[in-house]
């Protein structure tokens, strides 16, 4: 697990909730002398506002200690980017323990939206993105004018960027497709390497894992 890509994947999270914020209609140029007034003047009607951001990962349980780095990790970045964003607004991060279950998960994302939050991110665990991303389509096709956004930052099923595309799910990291692409490809290049075990989890994930593997290793040329 590549915890410096994760880190830098929540802090693109909450740097894209404070953007879509900040998209407000454009205005005339000010004159020259108004134009130096401080940035937070800029930020409009905006400035002041609290963006709700609902982490919804394991904070309890066998993933708990991986789910409650990833939220100390993202109060961190919020408290941060509260001090300085585009659009002047503050950022409130609120943690939904899953318990690493899509069942658990959709509770806790009806618990968000009742709470008045519109960005949901996740991360462990692809069983769980999938609820969430089809949950999120169904309320926002029947909730218009109320839309929740997921800013996915970890949850690599290649299924969810290309036959489960859908409008109001954002996905930060590179999926298992990507990232085994890349690693056969250094490994075809390196001619110490003689064999290859596939040493994987019994779920989706490792499952894929393996698959793509062995696609990609007989495209390669490799087995």
């Amino acid at each position: 697990m590549n915890l410096t890509f994760k880190t830098l994947s929540l802090s693109i999270a909450l740097a894209c909730a404070g953007v879509a914020v900040a998209q407000t209609p454009a205005k005339p140029a000010a004159p020259a002398k108004a134009a130096a007034a401080p940035a937070k003047a800029a930020a409009g009607p905006l400035a002041g506002q609290t963006v709700k951001v609902a982490l919804i990962d394991p904070q309890s349980g066998l993933m708990g200690p991986v789910g409650l780095n990833q939220l100390k990790s993202f109060q961190f970045f919020a408290e941060k980017f509260s001090q300085n964003n585009p659009a002047g607004v503050k950022f409130e991060l609120i943690g939904f323990d899953n318990k690493l279950s899509p069942a658990e998960s959709l509770n806790a994302l009806k618990a968000a939206i009742d709470q008045g939050v519109r960005y949901i991110t996740q991360g462990n665990g692809s069983s769980v993105a999938g609820a969430l991303i089809e949950a999120v389509a169904r309320h926002n096709e029947r909730n218009p004018g109320k839309e929740v956004v997921f800013l996915n930052y970890a949850a690599v099923d290649p299924d969810f960027t290309n036959s489960k595309c859908n409008f109001w799910h954002f996905r930060f990291d590179a999926d298992t497709s990507m990232k085994m692409e890349a690693l056969v490809e250094h490994m075809k290049g390196d001619s110490s390497v003689k064999n290859v075990f596939l040493l994987n989890q019994n779920y989706s994930h490792g499952h894929q894992v393996a698959k793509f593997a062995k696609e990609i290793m007989a495209r390669k040329r490799l087995m």
